[in-house]
């Protein structure tokens, strides 16, 4: 089982809204590095933190689960979509995505600030300079020091 961070922002899509519909495709990926990911990395049933990002609070909020191989992100071919990618062929989609199965909140949101905090994490992606990935495995170490602070 390989771990994963995913990240979106909570006025677009949240944690709760997850949880409500319970599974989803997590769409809009468009960076080729995290496209790959999922294509040759994700496996149905790795588990994925849901990070809240580029909000008052960024904070680890939840626990999900990767439940679909990756597959073409359909908002590419939509015209009206802000995904929409014209380059993009059916017979050859160039974006992709994942379903992913809301599994629980974390019983308090484990707050960027205090992931900062912490020596043993100094070497977590989502805290290194320059990181802009949406998406991106989680050292199993990492993962349960995160889970160790709700």
């Amino acid at each position: 089982m390989a771990y994963w961070l995913m990240k979106s922002e909570p006025d677009a899509f949240s944690i709760d809204d997850l949880g409500a519909r319970k599974t989803e495709p997590w769409d809009g990926i468009r960076n080729y590095q995290v496209r790959n990911m999922m294509r040759d990395d994700m496996r149905i049933g790795d588990l994925a933190f849901f990070y809240h990002s580029s909000c008052a609070e960024p904070a680890v909020v939840g626990i999900m689960s990767i439940a679909s191989k990756a597959y073409a992100d359909p908002s590419q071919f939509d015209r009206n979509s802000k995904y929409y990618d014209a380059g993009s062929k059916r017979d050859d989609p160039r974006w992709l995505l994942v379903d992913v199965r809301f599994e629980r909140k974390l019983r308090r949101p484990v707050r960027l600030q205090e992931l900062k905090e912490h020596p043993a994490l100094e070497d977590f992606q989502l805290l290194k300079r320059g990181n802009r990935l949406s998406v991106f495995p989680v050292d199993k170490r990492h993962w349960d020091l995160v889970l160790s602070l709700e």
